[in-house]
């Protein structure tokens, strides 16, 4: 299982961090908030799924630990969201519909590749491995929700949708973080005496 689960965590984290750079260039051009969220979360699950691939080989004890890390790691996003959300609502001007449709469609092949990948492995690898599956899963739904941010803007001129839709990349990560905290942390339990 290691083998296939270190060529796995591979993959996934080329896979982001190939994605971060095209949403982040795009997500600035048009100004979205939710594609500058989920670029940031593309960057956070690329070094997610590289600490994944260098803590596969350490104790159970350590693997707990950087479990508790992860978990603070996938509100980085989060943050982010909530600072250009501060800066979109002060501008209130909408996003080009269609780059951001079509950037949040890119993202879902992306993700959904990921989460695919990941899903065999979520209960085996323990903390780390959830970590990672949470959250592809987690932007499968974000990337599903920014596309329809993107039909909602092009049919209605607005700041809002993209808004609303990063803040609901906000929540999703901040209840992805707070399982994963969770699951290392009964992780750690079984370890100690």
């Amino acid at each position: 299982m290691n083998q296939a689960l270190r060529r796995i965590t591979r993959l996934v984290a080329l896979l982001n961090l190939g994605y971060f750079g095209i949403e982040f260039a795009v997500g600035l051009a048009i100004g979205s908030v939710s594609l500058f969220a989920d670029s940031i979360d593309f960057l956070e699950d690329a070094a997610l799924n590289v600490l994944v691939l260098l803590a596969l080989g350490w104790s159970a004890a350590g693997r707990a630990r950087v479990g508790r890390l992860l978990a603070l790691l996938i509100l980085v996003p989060g943050l982010a969201t909530l600072w250009m959300a501060w800066w979109k609502f002060n501008t209130l001007t909408a996003p080009q519909a269609v780059p951001l449709t079509l950037a949040g469609a890119g993202a879902l092949v992306v993700n959904m590749t990921c989460a695919l990948l990941l899903v065999r492995y979520r209960k085996q690898g323990g903390a780390l491995v959830r970590a990672a599956y949470l959250s592809a899963r987690n932007d499968v739904l974000a990337n599903i929700a920014i596309i329809s941010a993107g039909g909602v803007t092009l049919w209605w001129a607005s700041a809002w949708p993209d808004l609303l839709v990063g803040a609901g990349i906000f929540l999703l990560n901040a209840n992805a973080a707070w399982e994963v905290w969770n699951a290392a942390g009964r992780e750690q339990q079984h370890i100690e005496p």
